[in-house]
């Protein structure tokens, strides 16, 4: 297996303003409007698209997509046919996005929760491309239960969108990339340290585009971050403190000793894919698998692939050499209720050693007298340098040096690094043979890595140091056990 990423490290200067510059460069041509009116593109510019996975969160991205005049969505694909179960972060939020994309206030005229999965997708899709090409009855999406038939029948999908639990990003991203499909992945990227390393692989090994949901990567504040920190606004910095609410679903518990009966509109079989087999229980779906270590990656998983995206490019990081962990009860099977835990990062380039402090579950740092009166944020970001501290949101939004009166006096450098055209754009510019998106995966890879590393710590209960040309945690062999989680009969990589 390859182990060297000292090629993929996107945060240079040089690097950020060639890949930025050609993506912008990119979406500046638009290719034969004139042939169809300023807002025509026509059908053999569009990349067709397939969604796979279209819960609550898949539906909020293909709806996002949808939008794109660039893209086609051709097919949808999910092992639950549709139900009525999912989470979502308002009452009737996804009714309401997608009344306003269909223009129709009478979707879900009857909805008692909200609605999600294979069937109102295909139906959303349908009625998106009939209401635009005034074709009443229009029905070109497919519908698929299992992607790999999506995959080896849908002829026509030049890329996938990725929106299923954890545990199957790998599987169905390295399938797709194999046959040339590109891929955008909700994130985390993967379940596992090692699926993050092979995915990166197989990404450059078929220079295929491929971009991770963390929309953070292409904004305003990361290049703010990145021009104020490599200005040395604040000094060295040698502590990052990192804080999230999460989890907002069970952890800390027990498998069921009960079973209960598989619901009609889903496959389980399917939605446990590469995951050892075990009975349903409506405690490890929808959402709540986030919790369990063979479906999620916890909330370390599933927030810190946006911050510590941000802190990879401010502070020009690489593998962290050893990881600390403290938490609360462990158990077999879910992560615990709340975590802390230290990263320790290497010097590199003309940067010193740092350490990222990550806590979960409610826990915060303790405050800076900086803030004084003031409190935290219930989320938040904090990088302390030997000359000054930036505040920020969880994953570096709202930038601000503290105290107060330190942000008055600031003089903020000139802005050097070129700004994105926008995350979604960036990837649809790679599709079209442009440079690689800002999130792609040989960049997240190695985010990605670092973020699972604190799980296999978290669940070692042990401080673990980790080589990371050798793919090796050198001071417990047993956590190399946890570095990748065996597929069952049937499913490969």
């Amino acid at each position: 297996m390859k182990t060297n990423y000292q090629g993929s490290h996107y945060c240079t200067r040089r690097s950020f303003i060639k890949r930025s510059s050609s993506v912008v460069a990119g979406l500046s041509i638009v290719p034969r409007y004139v042939l169809g009116g300023r807002n025509f593109i026509p059908p053999s510019d569009k990349i067709t698209v397939a969604c796979i996975g279209v819960g609550s969160q898949g539906t909020r991205v293909m709806l996002d997509f949808l939008r794109q005049p660039e893209v086609q969505v051709v097919s949808v694909c999910d092992v639950n046919k549709g139900s009525e179960d999912f989470i979502e972060w308002g009452k009737h939020e996804i009714r309401n996005k997608v009344r306003e994309l269909l223009r129709d206030d009478s979707w879900g005229r009857n909805l008692t929760g909200a609605l999600a999965g294979m069937n109102p997708a295909q139906e959303i899709v349908n009625r998106f491309y009939a209401m635009q090409k005034d074709l009443s009855g229009y029905e070109g999406c497919s519908a698929w239960t299992d992607y790999r038939e999506l995959l080896e029948k849908g002829k026509d999908v030049d890329a996938i969108i990725v929106g299923t639990p954890d545990h199957l990003h790998t599987a169905i991203s390295v399938k797709a990339m194999t046959m040339g499909k590109h891929v955008y992945c909700q994130k985390p990227m993967t379940h596992t340290v090692y699926e993050a390393r092979r995915m990166a692989e197989v990404a450059e090994e078929t220079k295929t585009a491929t971009q991770v949901a963390t929309g953070n990567s292409a904004s305003e504040a990361t290049r703010l971050l990145c021009e104020w920190i490599w200005s040395n606004a604040i000094g060295p910095v040698r502590d990052v403190y990192n804080w999230s609410t999460r989890p907002f679903w069970p952890q800390g518990i027990e498998r069921p000793h009960v079973d209960e009966e598989i619901p009609a509109h889903l496959n389980w079989n399917l939605w446990l894919g590469p995951a050892p087999y075990r009975t349903y229980h409506s405690v490890y779906q929808p959402f709540v698998w986030r919790g369990w270590y063979d479906f999620g990656t916890g909330a370390i998983g599933d927030m810190g692939c946006y911050s510590f995206d941000t802190l990879f490019r401010v502070l020009k990081l690489r593998a962290p050499a050893r990881v600390d962990v403290s938490s609360t009860t462990r158990f077999e099977e879910t992560y615990p209720a709340a975590a802390i835990l230290h990263f320790h990062f290497p010097a590199r380039e003309e940067m010193p050693p740092v350490t990222v402090h990550w806590y979960d579950g409610g826990l915060k740092p303790e405050k800076p007298e900086e803030l004084g009166d003031l409190e935290f944020d219930d989320e938040g970001l904090l990088l302390v340098g030997d000359r000054g501290k930036i505040l920020c949101g969880f994953s570096g939004g709202r930038p601000h040096l503290i105290p107060e009166k330190a942000m008055e006096t600031f003089v903020q450098p000139p802005k050097t690094l070129p700004r994105s055209a926008g995350h979604n754009e960036e990837w649809i510019a790679a599709c079209k043979g442009g440079e690689p998106a800002g999130a792609n995966f040989m960049f997240a890879g190695p985010v990605t890595e670092t973020i699972l590393l604190g799980n296999v710590a978290l669940r070692t209960g042990k401080t673990i140091t980790w080589d990371s040309k050798n793919f090796t945690v050198t001071n417990d062999k047993a956590a190399n056990d946890l570095l990748h989680m065996p597929y069952r009969n049937g499913w490969t990589l």
